[in-house]
Formats: structure tokens, C-alpha cells, sequence
């Protein structure tokens, strides 16, 4: 039975993956984002070594990802419960890692304590809480409110008093929340791409195994995946036609982060134009003949968000944390954030500046209010062009969010490549796009999660570069897995 569903060719892709996350999590006991006490001088050898073990790991898991979507693509493609079981796999290592990629989950500890402690995590930062959790936290975000809804704060709050604020159990808890968001968005995708008539193995792969899912919602544990994975069991709801419960969930993905939120304008029209779910078809045209009418979608759209603001209000209730994270959504970003906004926003104000104009320091403003706008025309056409298909819809202005906002993150692209990966027409060109996409992505943030510096940069590449050395080498020795069959 298990070597059905395991033939040698996705065992090969299984243990190449393996290895390449094992290399992850051992570079990362010396150049991962650690410990303040425990951190390492950058050019020290085990740093070093470490930098070199990360990126040689990486570039193996990337590896394995690539064949394993030909696997996927192929005549004979595993199944979703195989590609689930290689997910384990693949994500053991990191679940036991230390934090990579990013210092945001010292972030989550500490505002987590403030919950605790009732301080008020919007009106004050974590320098306002002192002590060893303070000190973990990056100095730029030390005296910033959280940019997080009461559900994460809540959360977070709970699992302070749990751990007693102990980083090592708090840091483990963090990551068995990721690990809870990672395995409901596995849960869901498969179900989404059915309702939206894609191939749910092509979905799993592209949306849960990709590399970036583990490189940033397991080993950095990222609050993102319980968002995702709120989100996507929401429209699953939404879907089989449980749209209050859709609602609810959806709304508690959006009191984790909010961009979320877009994720009730698709259990609107799903409630105001429901899907045949027997057949598992898709919505219906817009300018059908079963389509409702205004009055339809006018009470559709009062009923969502009337479960909505019932969700909000109880849940800030029961967290306590009142409502300023309503202020707390204009939390300022990083000053060298590489947003396209961000990145325009500085180079106009270095021209404005060197022409000696005085207008220099709106220019970033200037570019971020753009942003927005753009944003905001993006995703009003995408609802209009494809409102009779609302999944995809949502995907498209997740993904056009994240390109257009103020600040980016790799781990971004997620919020709409999860939802795009279930709902898009399913063509080779898209497979090409996300995995260009997730490659260059995967290679941006070193492990440490501080900017990089140019030695650190070479060593990096050197990393990868001795996978690629050793991947040519076992392929030369042993054929193409693509070539060998079970």
C-alpha cells in the first residue's frame, strides 16, 4: 500500500526535500534569527557554515518542489493525501528549528505579554513591557503599536500565560500555531480548487508545498498561516453553503490581519449567487438569468456583515483589547522597506532632494497614497470583471494588495498565490509564474532576518551554488527523476 502511494520517483522527491529542510534547520542553529544571548558575529566560522547550510538547503528544497509539481503535472500524479504526507515531511525539520528568516515571532511573544500583562498593546510597544522579551524584539519595532487584530492579540495573550512568558516554550507555541494555519490551509485548498474546477493535487502543490509557505509561515512562524488558513476554511463554509459560519471565519482571519477582510466581499456574492455545490460547479454567469437581484445582494451583503460586526464586537469583548487596532492599521513601515511604492517613494525624494526642492520628504507619502489608490482601482475592476467568480476574485486583489501597498514581506506574495493556486485557470503559464515568483522570493531575506551585507550575500550564493553543483552531479549519476518511473 505504501509503495502505491509512494513510487520511487516522489520518494526521491520526498528525501531531496527532506534533506534540503534538514539543511535549513541545522544552518539555522547558528545563523537563524536567534536569541539575542545566543547570537553569533556574522563572520564567525559556525555562522558561516550555517549561512552556507541554509542556502544549500534551500535550493534543495526548491529543487525537490520543481519535480515534484512535474510529478503533479505528470500522467500519473500522487494523490492529495500523499502530497499531504510529503507536506510532514518536509516541514518536520522546521518545526523544530529555530526562528528563520524573520524576528517578528519575538514581536508576537512580546505583544502577547503586554495582552497579559493589560497593557495596551496598540497605544504602546514592547519597550513599555521591559524585561528579556523586550530585548528580542528588532529596535525599530520596540516602540510601535501591534498592526494585529484582538484575535491574534488574544491568542497571543493566551499563550503568554500558558508559557509564563518563557521564550524557549513561547517560541514553540508560536510555531505550533503556524503549523495549525498551515494544515487548515492543506485542508482547504483541495476543497476551493473542487468548488472552482481546478485539479486539487495541482492546487495543494503550487498553494501549501511551496517553498515559501515553509521558509516563512512554519520556520518563521508567521501569524499569516492561521490568517490563510482561517480564511480559506471560511469560503470552504461559504462554499457548501454555511455562509454565516463563512462569515465568522472569514471575519476572525481578518481580526488576525487584516487585508483579510476582502475576504468577505466573496461570502457576499457567494450567499447572493450560491455555487451548485452538488455538482461542484461554478458560480453562475453575472448576467444570467438565475442571477438575484439589487435587493438580493443588498441583503446578502447586510446579513455578512451583520455576522461580521457580532464576530468583532464579541471577540474584542472577550480579548479585551478594545478597538485600538483600528488606529493601529496605519502602524508606520520600515524606512528601507522594498515595497515598489517605498523603493519610487525614496528615489523621487533623493531627485527632489538633490534638485534642492522642498518637497522631498512628502515624496514617499506622495508614492504611498498612489499605491493605495491604484490598489484600490485594481481591485474594484477585478471584483466587476470576475464577480461571478469570487475565490479567484479574491486571490487577484490579495495578490494586488501585497505588489501595491505600502510594505512588502516574501511571506505576502502568500495571501494571494493560496487563493490563486486553487481558483486560476489551470495553464503551464501559471506554474511557470509562481514558481518564478516563489524562487526569487525564497532567495530574498537572509536567515538571520537583519538586511544583508555583501560577504553575507556571497556566502549565500555559495551555498546555493553547491547544491546546484551536487544536483548536477546526482543527475548526471542517476538520470532525471522525471525520467525513472515507479
Amino acid at each position: 500500500m505504501l509503495a502505491k502511494a509512494f513510487p520511487p520517483a516522489l520518494r526521491r522527491c520526498q528525501v531531496l526535500g527532506l534533506a534540503g529542510t534538514s539543511c535549513l534547520a541545522l544552518g539555522g542553529e547558528t545563523a537563524g534569527a536567534l536569541p539575542a544571548r545566543e547570537l553569533l558575529a556574522p563572520t564567525s566560522p559556525h555562522a558561516v557554515l550555517g549561512l552556507v547550510g541554509v542556502y544549500f538547503g534551500l535550493v534543495l528544497l526548491t529543487a525537490a518542489w520543481v519535480l515534484l509539481g512535474r510529478r503533479v503535472r505528470g500522467d500519473a500524479p500522487p494523490s492529495t493525501r500523499a502530497l499531504v504526507l510529503v507536506l510532514a515531511v518536509w516541514a518536520a525539520p522546521l518545526a523544530v528549528a529555530p526562528p528563520l528568516f524573520s524576528r517578528d515571532v519575538y514581536s508576537y511573544l512580546a505583544q502577547g505579554a503586554m495582552v497579559d500583562a493589560h497593557i495596551d498593546v496598540y497605544s504602546y510597544g514592547p519597550a513599555s513591557l521591559g524585561g528579556p522579551l523586550a530585548d528580542e524584539v528588532a529596535p525599530l519595532w520596540r516602540h510601535t503599536g501591534a498592526p494585529y487584530g484582538p484575535a491574534f492579540m488574544g491568542l497571543a495573550g493566551a499563550l503568554a500565560d500558558l508559557t509564563r512568558g518563557e521564550l524557549p516554550a513561547g517560541l514553540y507555541g508560536m510555531r505550533c500555531v503556524a503549523l495549525l494555519g498551515v494544515a487548515l490551509m492543506a485542508a482547504a485548498l483541495p476543497r476551493l480548487a473542487r468548488h472552482c474546477g481546478a485539479d486539487p493535487a495541482v492546487a495543494l502543490w503550487l498553494g501549501v508545498l511551496n517553498p515559501l509557505v515553509l521558509l516563512h509561515l512554519i520556520a518563521g512562524a508567521h501569524n499569516d498561516a492561521i490568517m490563510l488558513g482561517l480564511l480559506g476554511i471560511g469560503l470552504v463554509a461559504a462554499l457548501g453553503g454555511r455562509f454565516t459560519l463563512g462569515a465568522v471565519l472569514v471575519t476572525l482571519a481578518a481580526l488576525v490581519k487584516a487585508p483579510a477582510a476582502l475576504g468577505l466581499a466573496a461570502i457576499v456574492l457567494l450567499r447572493h449567487s450560491p455555487p451548485d455545490t452538488s455538482a461542484g460547479t461554478l458560480l453562475r454567469a453575472a448576467r444570467g438569468p438565475a442571477y438575484a437581484s439589487a435587493r438580493s445582494l443588498a441583503a446578502a451583503t447586510v446579513k455578512t456583515l451583520a455576522a461580521a460586526a457580532a464576530t468583532t464586537v464579541a471577540l474584542t469583548a472577550v480579548t479585551g483589547t478594545g478597538y485600538g487596532w483600528i488606529r493601529a492599521l496605519s502602524t508606520p513601515v520600515s524606512p528601507q522597506n522594498w515595497a515598489l511604492t517605498s523603493l519610487l517613494g525614496r528615489a523621487t525624494g533623493a531627485l527632489l532632494t538633490h534638485a534642492g526642492s522642498d518637497l522631498a520628504p512628502l515624496a514617499v507619502p506622495a508614492w504611498h497614497a498612489l499605491g493605495l489608490a491604484i490598489t484600490a482601482g485594481l481591485v474594484a475592476a477585478i471584483w466587476w470583471r470576475l464577480r461571478p467568480r469570487p475565490v479567484y476574485a479574491l486571490g487577484l486583489s490579495l495578490a494586488a494588495v501585497a505588489a501595491f501597498g505600502p510594505a512588502i514581506r516574501p511571506w505576502y506574495a502568500l495571501w494571494g498565490l493560496f487563493l490563486i493556486a486553487a481558483a486560476a485557470p489551470d495553464t503551464s503559464g501559471r506554474h511557470r509564474t509562481v514558481v518564478a515568483v516563489a524562487g526569487v522570493l525564497a532567495l530574498a531575506v537572509l536567515p538571520d532576518g537583519d538586511p544583508a551585507d555583501p560577504e553575507q550575500v556571497l556566502l549565500a550564493v555559495c551555498g546555493g551554488a553547491l547544491a546546484v553543483v551536487v544536483l548536477w552531479q546526482a543527475r548526471l549519476a542517476t538520470g532525471p527523476l522525471q525520467g525513472r518511473t515507479a
